[in-house]
């Protein structure tokens, strides 16, 4: 990947609507060449997906909560069961696998308390937990789906 691959996944992470001939006038290219260029990364898989972002508050979803799971089983059996079941949870936004006391970090968005409760007693039904700790996003400071792509 060169500087112009990553000038154009720096002007996709940012307006991934953007034509090809205006995307191909900033990196100066012609249309053709960029548009290869884009379908080069696409089919290398450094493109996944191209989506719309939408304002959670707009949606009524405006309550973000991180979940942090501890479990007492580490064996493929649970955690087959686990990532099917949190995986079709429409509120679980992200689901990370982590290192430290926390086994697994959930970011959920849900319009209210009663949603929270409501997920969590879905969770806890679903596979067995050691512990589940809540914490509550009172702001959210930086939010950004843009990877810096600078030269490495």
């Amino acid at each position: 990947m060169d500087s112009t691959d990553r000038k154009i996944l720096a002007i996709l992470q940012d307006d991934a609507s953007m034509s090809v001939a205006d995307i191909a006038k900033q990196v100066n290219l012609s249309q053709t060449p960029c548009w290869r260029r884009i379908q080069k990364l696409q089919d290398a898989g450094v493109i996944t997906k191209r989506v719309a972002l939408v304002d959670p508050d707009a949606l009524g979803l405006g309550l973000t909560v991180f979940v942090e799971i501890e479990t007492g089983d580490h064996s493929k059996d649970w955690l087959d069961g686990f990532a099917s079941a949190v995986t079709e949870m429409p509120e679980v936004m992200e689901i990370y696998r982590m290192a430290g006391d926390v086994d697994y970090m959930l970011r959920i968005t849900v319009p209210n308390m009663a949603a929270v409760d409501s997920f969590y007693q879905r969770l806890i039904a679903m596979v067995p937990l050691k512990n589940v700790t809540s914490r509550f996003a009172m702001e959210r400071v930086k939010y950004t789906t843009a990877y810096p792509v600078t030269e490495v």
